[in-house]
């Protein structure tokens, strides 16, 4: 595991949290942040999970 895949997680599950919070309150600001924040995570985790293949690959 590389720093991208556990940081790209790290904001998935950040994302969820902010967007979870935001429906509780009803701000729809805070659940779109949330959205932003999860397919940003996605997107990096994804980039980590690239770097590994290429890493096993060239071994």
């Amino acid at each position: 595991m590389n720093k991208d895949q556990i940081k790209g997680a790290t904001k998935e599950v950040a994302g969820k949290i902010q967007e979870a919070a935001g429906k509780l309150v009803g701000s729809k600001e805070q659940e779109a942040k949330g959205l932003v924040k999860q397919v940003a995570g996605s997107a990096q985790k994804a980039f980590g999970d690239a770097k590994e293949i290429v890493k096993d690959a060239t071994k």
